[in-house]
């Protein structure tokens, strides 16, 4: 108490209003700590919940992901870790230097159709997948 005798009475009527502000804040603090900690539980669960349903349905058929994928709003791929959880689910089992495994494919002109067993010990083949709209 030595150190508020020196101080004078404003000086020391202001610190004791100061502690009495923090002390209520302190309070309200206190009391919704608790509800606080319960909503971010609360959303921890839910996005690990999505995240795991989301993975899931990576796991399935390409027509039946297709279907779920069509039900989700847009903001989920932007929420969720769609991209690493994509990469994980189809990271599929090929190592480098292993084989391609064989396939059929439509040709272009849809006349005939090509497989990829056809060209092995004949030629390089160049795989080339994407989008050309």
């Amino acid at each position: 108490m030595k150190l508020f005798t020196s101080l004078p009475g404003s000086a020391v009527e202001s610190l004791v209003q100061t502690m009495k502000q923090l002390e209520w804040k302190a309070g309200r603090v206190r009391r919704w700590a608790p509800i606080g900690t319960k909503v971010g539980v609360a959303l921890v669960a839910v996005y690990t919940l999505l995240s795991v349903a989301l993975f899931i349905a990576m796991k399935q058929t390409p027509m039946r992901f297709a279907t779920v994928m069509s039900k989700l709003p847009m903001i989920s791929m932007m929420v969720l870790p769609f991209e690493t959880l994509w990469n994980i689910a189809r990271a599929g089992d090929l190592k480098v230097g292993d084989p391609a495994p064989d396939f059929r494919l439509r040709a272009y002109q849809k006349s005939a159709s090509v497989q990829l067993s056809g060209f092995r010990g004949d030629r390089p083949v160049v795989l080339i997948f994407g989008s050309y709209t």
